[in-house]
């Protein structure tokens, strides 16, 4: 589970409150993914891939590294104000590492069809059916104005699933309370380079490259 604040303990790895007094930690560093850039061709081109994360996502884990060290400072000297100053990028570049840590395991040149088993039966139970959740989770994408994310969720609290959208890198546990199980980035820098500027295209093909064995798997885990 990810937080928006990653300090570590190095000998213990476990967390550490964000307002307490923070340890030496490891820095945050970027996921290879597990496939090649153009293992998603012809739905996502590997030219958007390798740019998508390599560039974007690198230099949202170097931003986070950055801003963490001087929040770090802030809170040795006591600075309150310089702390509250560096909460929208913490926020923005620890939620662009987070959704797209996730986003990656999403996805799969193996992957499309519809899930199996329990999120089956959850989707069934909670959008009527597999069509009407893809409809739903497709329009809210298409939706979102500017740049930000599409997800499935976990709501733990009432034991369903839910479709939400989030701004920008916002991460949706850490603003919304959704548990994260299925993200689609819909900042123009996913899809421009093949889809130009038709986001419906783009959610239609990523469709065939879902990976639900790891969405299904986050879901069981989101349970627990």
């Amino acid at each position: 589970t990810f937080s928006v604040f990653f300090f570590f303990s190095r000998s213990s790895a476990r967390f550490v409150a964000p307002l307490g007094c923070l340890v030496s930690r490891q820095k945050h560093t970027l996921p290879d993914l597990p496939y090649d850039y153009a293992a998603l061709e012809p739905h996502i081109n590997a030219e958007i891939m390798q740019l998508h994360h390599s560039k974007h996502h690198a230099t949202y884990v170097n931003n986070l590294n950055v801003v963490e060290e001087k929040y770090k400072e802030a809170l040795a000297k006591g600075d309150v104000t310089a702390q509250v100053s560096l909460q929208p990028a913490l926020k923005f570049n620890g939620g662009g590492h987070i959704n797209h840590s996730i986003f990656w395991t999403n996805l799969s040149p193996n992957g499309g069809g519809e899930p199996k088993g329990e999120l089956m039966e959850a989707i069934k139970r909670d959008f009527g059916s597999f069509a009407n959740f893809k409809e739903k989770l497709t329009a809210v994408s298409v939706g979102v104005q500017g740049s930000g994310w599409g997800w499935l969720g976990y709501n733990k609290e009432q034991g369903r699933l839910q479709i939400a959208a989030c701004a920008n890198q916002d991460p949706l546990q850490g603003t919304t309370g959704l548990i994260p199980l299925l993200g689609i980035d819909v900042w123009e820098h996913a899809y421009y380079l093949q889809y130009k500027n038709v986001r419906p295209d783009y959610l239609k093909a990523i469709w065939n490259v879902i990976n639900w064995e790891n969405v299904s798997s986050r879901y069981a885990t989101s349970k627990k």
